[in-house]
């Protein structure tokens, strides 16, 4: 006799299928909990992060990186002098990815070109030392990314004194007397920040935390101050300047003396903050420099963007 046709009712009524041996499935009230760890956790993790504790994160990032773009250059340069070549192409000291994109074909320009063989030249052949050092000439571009700038401070050229120059401008190594226009550079932030006065003139931790510290010309004889201007250099800088310019916003440009304030015809203000005032130097400080208050209000104009502020204190 054959089976009667099961119904829907049948099929719904069926026991439930054994669980195979062993295997069991945690309670709901546990994986409740789990979750609910989880969530705190996740939540601990994210409150803990003060915003001191991220600028610090994000500072110690900048330090390694620029710290690997300054061992490229140098092993670079200690390979050439090794091989007796004594000379590095400048396109192959600038090393910092971002600005290699930005500046894409700028070295291969003609005008770039006639500037690279001049420098070379006078590594090479000239009697006299040319500052700063081959592995040091872009290292304002090689310690502050392209995208990481914050703020622009524009020098001339470079120190020329043996051991001032490194590549950063109104900066020198630490060891170096700190010339009298950072000095002065150092009373004004006192007086604006507060801060106190550093015993040395290594101005690397603001060039880290965003601050551009570009000379507009990139290097110089010994004790003949701009000797190399006007052989290229201003137009490779005014480049720098133009592409921040135009592919960055909210960036802070300090514009000290005339020489500096001419490069503002090269600054769409209405993307950009500029802050002018006289000279630093022991001649014009007393004219427009001191009183300035040019750290706190970039500060200001930074958090105004959404931008971290820069830690002045050296």
């Amino acid at each position: 006799m054959a089976a009667p046709a099961k119904t829907l009712i049948d099929f719904f009524q069926q026991p439930a299928a054994k669980r195979l041996k062993g295997a069991s499935s945690p309670p709901l009230s546990a994986l409740s909990s789990l979750k609910d760890d989880d969530a705190a956790a996740s939540s601990k993790s994210t409150v803990s992060i003060s915003p001191e504790q991220k600028r610090r994160m994000e500072y110690n990032k900048s330090l390694a990186l620029s710290k690997r773009n300054l061992k490229l250059c140098s092993d670079k340069l200690s390979k050439a002098v090794a091989t007796g070549a004594g000379y590095v192409k400048l396109e192959e000291v600038l090393v910092e990815e971002t600005w290699s994109e930005v500046l894409s074909g700028e070295l291969q320009k003609p005008y770039a070109r006639k500037l690279c063989e001049f420098v070379e030249t006078e590594i090479c052949h000239g009697i006299t030392p040319i500052y700063p050092p081959q592995h040091l000439i872009f290292n304002a571009l090689n310690t502050t990314p392209f995208d990481c700038v914050k703020a622009v401070i524009i020098g001339q050229d470079p120190y020329h004194g043996p051991g001032q120059a490194m590549g950063l401008s109104f900066s020198v190594p630490e060891g170096i007397k700190v010339p009298s226009s950072l000095q002065n550079i150092y009373k004004e932030l006192q007086k604006d920040m507060g801060c106190t006065i550093p015993s040395n003139g290594n101005l690397e931790k603001w060039a880290i935390q965003g601050v551009l510290l570009l000379n507009a010309v990139l290097t110089v004889r010994q004790h003949q101050a701009n000797s190399h201007a006007k052989k290229g250099w201003e137009q490779f800088t005014d480049a720098i300047i133009g592409a921040i310019s135009q592919k960055r916003s909210g960036v802070v440009f300090l514009l000290w003396g005339n020489y500096a304030q001419a490069k503002s015809r090269l600054i769409d203000e209405s993307k950009h903050y500029i802050l002018k005032s006289a000279h630093p130097s022991g001649l014009s400080a007393n004219r427009g420099f001191f009183g300035c208050r040019h750290f706190s209000r970039t500060n200001q104009l930074l958090e105004k963007s959404g931008v971290s502020p820069i830690d002045w204190q050296l």
